[in-house]
């Protein structure tokens, strides 16, 4: 399970609110093909975030990540509620995250990541700090390094690379 904070993760953490109160996001085309190959290879994925934003809905939509927590203000109690409802251990988790609300998820998961551009604290009790910052490929940079490190990275690569390149 792959899960992601949303404002300053998946995006660079600009909200742009527009004269009618609709909001406005930009989403990284790396981090959503990123996901799209998370769940290519079989593994979930969930967004976990503080703020409640139709944008957010539309981009979990568009990438089929089924999962979406919205308004979250404790994150580690509805992420707790969660895994339990899918049997999953929190060592089978890697959370991205950015500031303090989800410095209690990192510590929490088996693997905890840090956007560059994440705040001190974070950084410090991650397990990984990306070279990218949230909203510029930090996302695709995690995935890649996860389904590289577990074998399942050559796989995907067969869609893209003749078979005799890619292994």
């Amino acid at each position: 399970m792959l899960a992601l904070d949303v404002d300053g993760v998946l995006t660079d953490g600009t909200i742009v609110v527009n004269g009618d109160g609709s909001e406005t996001k930009s989403f990284h085309a790396l981090d959503g093909h990123g996901i799209r190959l998370w769940r290519r290879a079989g593994l979930d994925a969930a967004f976990l975030t503080g703020r409640a934003s139709s944008p957010t809905r539309h981009r979990a939509k568009e990438l089929q990540v089924e999962h979406v927590f919205e308004d979250c203000h404790n994150k580690l109690d509805t992420f707790k509620e969660f895994l339990e409802q899918l049997g999953l251990s929190p060592e089978s988790v890697a959370y991205i995250g950015d500031d303090l609300p989800d410095l209690p998820v990192i510590r929490y998961v088996g693997f905890g990541v840090a956007v560059a551009n994440a705040v001190d604290e974070v950084k410090e009790h991650a397990d990984y700090v990306t070279t990218r910052p949230g909203g510029c490929g930090a996302v695709r940079e995690v995935i890649e390094y996860i389904l590289k490190s577990t074998g399942r990275w050559q796989q995907l690569m067969t869609r893209y690379l003749p078979i005799d390149e890619a292994g």
